[in-house]
């Protein structure tokens, strides 16, 4: 609900000292307020505060629309709809108008006609921000009708003519009028629908079938694309793209600090995460990124470490309630369980088909070490890791599985030298706790097995982990 004490009718309105402006000059005035205060001008987004950012900001305040290149699950859809925090709160429009229509400068016959009969008593309604902005999936069904309009027949069959412009249903784009309309894989939209585009653009008209019609729609236009599109399922025609004021890349976060907060930010998490496990999930997606077994045209989502994360909360929370374990804490031993649950996620070349999850699992196991030696490689944990291996090699063995309760683990390794400085290394900002003890011995134990310094046996759900080393899989 707007807030009751704005203008309801034209002569208010003015008398407020309301100013019209279009969208883009007050998108442009709103970004340079928030860029003086040094305020966050695209919330939600992380980064591309020194790549992307910049460039989105360059291209508003230019009055430009723009295109967002890059790979799925980039954040180019989230990139977009945070544009609306750039818009006034509180808008007002023309009360009943399909196409929002501003107060003091109507554009449809309808307003017109109203404002010419009712002058300062116009009433007048308000829309928020979030109301103001428009989207639309391309999809090959879509028409010209579901962007731009059609003709109504049910006001037809009410005695209006066929010339009568109030005769209109209006698409998606007019409806966004004084606002941010978007499209998302727009080379996926059928050529001849990209044709409509072209006034909307440059001209800031629309055209419905044979009516003699101009709207000057006044609006900011956002589109998404992804570069495998221009060759294989689509392409932006080349009018098109020449409309669109900058054409700006995307990419997936630059660093590892960048994608643990990423996932920090976009996963729902229900169990504890070590911040190694986060670090390991984080490098695991690298890895699969830069892996020559999958399709690097089509990308692998920043969804996939999301998910990932996600697969391993549940698998904590699965384990702490059969096991009635007070915290459910996810340990290294649960990465390997979810991975073919992430098949879905990433695109093979071809050759590989059949070992997806051979590939994940290895670049699981090699992210983890890579993820060991970073985090447990330095003299701080020495002590710790050669009691460890002096432990096992004493003959001792440790079990762990995906329902094993963290109190066995504890039992099983009992009061260890340097298992603080195993702590300090792995979870330093985290409280302490028997689950994430018992999660950072496991992970210690995995990088001695992955480094070839203790063996492990598989069986039945199962890992062993024991003195005489055998065959580890090659990293």
């Amino acid at each position: 609900m707007s807030p009751a004490d704005l203008p309801t009718d034209l002569g208010s309105l003015v008398a407020s000292g309301y100013r019209a402006r279009t969208v883009k000059a007050e998108i442009q005035e709103n970004l340079l307020a928030k860029l003086r205060e040094g305020s966050v001008t695209l919330p939600g987004i992380v980064g591309f505060e020194e790549t992307v950012g910049p460039a989105v900001e360059r291209a508003l305040l230019a009055g430009h629309d723009f295109v967002l290149l890059g790979e799925r699950g980039q954040g180019k859809t989230r990139l977009i709809r945070s544009l609306i925090n750039l818009l006034d709160e509180w808008s007002p429009h023309v009360t009943g108008c399909q196409i929002s229509d501003e107060p003091t400068a109507p554009i449809c016959v309808r307003c017109i006609a109203l404002a010419s009969e009712m002058g300062d008593q116009l009433p007048i309604s308000w829309r928020h921000r979030s109301e103001r902005y428009g989207e639309k999936l391309a999809t090959p069904d879509t028409s010209v009708g579901d962007l731009i309009g059609d003709i109504d027949p049910i006001k037809v069959a009410e005695g209006r003519s066929l010339g009568d412009p109030e005769t209109i249903h209006y698409g998606l784009i007019p409806r966004t009028n004084r606002g941010i309309f978007a499209i998302n894989e727009l080379p996926d939209l059928v050529e001849r629908i990209q044709v409509a585009l072209l006034n909307i653009l440059e001209e800031r008209d629309i055209q419905v079938r044979g009516y003699n019609l101009r709207l000057p729609l006044d609006m900011l236009v956002v589109a998404s694309a992804n570069p495998e599109d221009y060759t294989n399922r689509g392409r932006i025609i080349t009018p098109l793209k020449d409309r669109f004021g900058a054409e700006i890349r995307t990419h997936y976060p630059l660093d590892l600090q960048l994608e643990i907060e990423l996932i920090k930010q976009e996963a729902a998490i229900q169990a504890v995460i070590p911040q190694h496990i986060l670090d390991v999930v984080a490098r695991f997606t690298g890895l699969v990124r830069e892996s020559s077994y999958v399709d690097q045209r089509s990308g692998v989502s920043a969804r996939f470490s999301i998910a990932c994360v996600e697969e391993l909360s549940g698998a904590a929370l699965r384990r702490a309630a059969i096991n009635g374990d007070g915290e459910p804490v996810v340990r290294i031993g649960d990465l390997e369980d979810v991975v073919s649950s992430l098949r879905g996620k990433v695109e093979f070349e071809v050759s590989q088909e059949g070992s997806e999850v051979e590939i994940l699992t290895l670049l699981a196991r090699q992210a983890t070490a890579a993820s060991w030696r970073a985090l447990l490689g330095g003299q701080s944990t020495r002590v710790f890791l050669t009691n460890l291996v002096d432990w096992f090699d004493a003959g001792n063995t440790l079990a762990t599985s995906d329902l094993m309760s963290s109190a066995s683990i504890l039992e099983a390794v009992g009061p260890m030298e340097g298992i603080g400085s195993l702590m300090t290394a792995t979870e330093a900002h985290m409280a302490e706790s028997a689950g994430l003890v018992a999660s950072c011995i496991e992970f210690a134990a995995e990088g001695l097995w992955l480094t070839r310094r203790i063996d492990k046996d598989q069986q039945d759900g199962t890992s062993t982990y024991g003195s005489s080393v055998t065959e580890v899989p090659e990293l």
